[in-house]
């Protein structure tokens, strides 16, 4: 089912912003914002973008908002006019039970969406085997990209074993790892490693918090006295929806040097400036309360987006987070991509 350049682009590793939602000051959809910033993810040499997940509001199902395939449309509608001379990624969203996450897979198929982001936010009440017969089924109308989401935003922990299970289930090929955990992160990467379908699956970080770490790591797994060797190919990150010309530029830079044995003491304190941002634009310091509203806000400094407005009137930037993002932005100027920002909005 999964396009075979698509699929090499997969596993090679690339930079997959997960898309915001973009709003006016009466929390209304901006379209012509929410196809600028598609088009800046392009622009950037993003390989893809995810669309209806976290970033995106998971409020956009909401009847009253009722948002999920209008926003999806919307930026596949980009990319086909885009006509891009290379492959690119389209992840949607896929949430809820089996009835609502089978639906909205019909809908990510028809609009030509290539995988599907499979989220276990609110999900607690099924058992670890209800939830890998909800992958099967979806996986059967749209292939799976697996997500660990952490439990500070409705995720909830999973054992070894589901990972192992998870794995083996054919059209799984690509596993989100998002629980900022290290030892829960290490179960996906064994799991992986332990199957037989280890080479058919790419592993990305949604781990905002270790992004370059992450990248970093060849990790070698013991298989039956064998040493298989796996990486994190890419990313998946509400992080990169922001300064994403620089998050392109860092993961080249990455593959150029985590093969050669050396890695540079430069490369690894660029990976504690970018934990040092994300505390700041995920909100850490008030358990992420203003996570998506921070995202918005770097965006509209940008002229990207009107404003930093979210659906919910209660998601706002926190106290002091504004601040915050001041001090990231003077602390680490070489961070931003604001230059090339302003350059594509100037061009256009």
């Amino acid at each position: 089912m999964l396009n075979p350049e698509i699929k090499k682009l997969l596993l090679d590793g690339t930079v997959i912003p997960a898309h915001p939602l973009a709003l006016n000051r009466n929390r209304q959809l901006d379209e012509t914002s929410q196809r600028r910033l598609t088009n800046y993810y392009m622009d950037s040499g993003a390989g893809g973008v995810a669309v209806g997940v976290h970033t995106t509001q998971f409020e956009i199902r909401d009847q009253t908002f009722n948002l999920y395939e209008k926003v999806l449309r919307l930026a596949a509608e980009e990319v086909d006019k885009k006509g891009l001379q290379r492959p690119f990624i389209k992840v949607a969203g896929i949430c809820g039970k089996i009835e609502q996450a089978e639906s909205e897979a019909f809908i990510a198929r028809s609009m030509g969406y290539d995988l599907g982001l499979l989220s276990p936010g609110g999900l607690n009440d099924l058992t670890e085997a209800e939830m890998l017969e909800r992958t099967r089924r979806v996986s059967e109308i749209l292939p799976v990209f697996g997500f660990y989401l952490q439990p500070s935003v409705g995720g909830r922990v999973f054992s070894y074993e589901f990972w192992r299970a998870f794995a083996d289930i054919p059209d799984v090929h690509a596993i989100k790892m998002a629980p900022f955990n290290r030892y829960q992160t290490l179960d996906v990467i064994r799991a992986v490693c332990q199957s037989e379908r280890r080479d058919e699956i790419a592993l990305y970080t949604g781990n905002d918090d270790n992004i370059v770490h992450d990248l970093l790591t060849s990790y070698e797994i013991d298989v039956q006295g064998q040493r298989v060797r796996k990486e994190i190919a890419g990313g998946l990150l509400g992080h990169w929806a922001v300064w994403t010309k620089r998050a392109v530029e860092l993961l080249d830079e990455i593959k150029q040097v985590r093969n050669s044995g050396s890695i540079p003491a430069s490369l690894l304190q660029k990976g504690l400036e970018i934990t040092d941002t994300n505390a700041a634009f995920f909100d850490a310091a008030n358990g992420f309360k203003g996570s998506i509203a921070g995202i918005n806000e770097v965006l509209a400094r940008q002229g990207l987006i009107q404003g930093n407005w979210c659906l919910l009137g209660s998601e706002q930037l926190s106290p002091g987070q504004s601040e915050e993002i001041d001090r990231v932005y003077k602390e680490y100027p070489h961070l931003s991509d604001d230059d090339f920002v302003k350059a594509c909005m100037h061009s256009s």
